[in-house]
């Protein structure tokens, strides 16, 4: 029986990048839930225009020039002291709190878990041991070594190489619709974490492989698969 991969998103999947927002509600008040959801969208924006462009630089640059951005969209006056310290944020964020008792239960389920990131290696390797669940992963596959971001089908084959998998037996699982969609159409499977009632899939016509509302409920779900 060939063992099953699972490649896992870090931000915005494993890892809550909601979590700066306090940092920021302390530093620009009431227009802390609209620069915490302006800075997320650039900062994928970004990532996916650079990508179409081959213009790369890595996801690092992204997330900073996305909060210069929102500064200056939000007309939000903060130091290049005040900055750093909210770029360092990102590398203590939290897990999300389904995250450890879901990883245990796919370890003990036999799967090979990897994390799977457009950041780069050694950022997303510190930031899963400060959120203390790094020793869940075989590995961590970085978008960074073939010099683009998901979802260039190009960055899932990479991970299929890296990880020594097919498609018909890897995984996706990933709450960005944009990643699910890119690794269904690069032939791999996708489980789609619908972290918010909210949150609405991309109508192309591509499904999910499973939807789930958090990675118990995944468990569950693909062992029934």
């Amino acid at each position: 029986m060939v063992q099953k991969t699972l490649a896992f998103d870090v931000y915005g999947t494993l890892i809550d990048t909601a979590g700066v927002f306090k940092s920021l509600e302390m530093l620009v008040g009431d227009k802390a839930t609209s620069m915490t959801e302006l800075w997320r969208s650039k900062q994928l924006e970004y990532s996916f225009r650079r990508g179409l462009m081959q213009n790369y630089q890595d996801f690092s640059v992204c997330t900073h020039q996305a909060l210069d951005y929102c500064c200056e969209a939000l007309k939000v006056d903060l130091s290049r002291e005040q900055k750093d310290s909210l770029l360092e944020e990102y590398r203590f964020l939290p897990p999300f709190a389904d995250v450890v008792t879901g990883l245990q239960k796919f370890q003990a389920a036999g799967f090979a878990l990897f994390a799977f990131s457009n950041g780069r290696a050694d950022d997303v390797h510190n930031l899963l041991c400060q959120a203390k669940i790094d020793s869940y992963f075989q590995d961590v596959v970085s978008c960074d070594e073939v010099n683009s971001f998901k979802p260039n089908p190009g960055v899932y084959a990479h991970f299929l190489r890296r990880a020594e998998s097919v498609g018909s037996e890897a995984w996706m699982i990933s709450s960005n619709p944009f990643d699910v969609i890119g690794a269904i159409s690069a032939g791999m499977r996708s489980a789609w974490v619908k972290r918010s009632s909210n949150a609405v899939f991309d109508p192309w016509g591509i499904e999910p492989t499973l939807t789930a509302t958090d990675f118990v409920d995944l468990v569950n779900l693909m062992g029934n698969d």
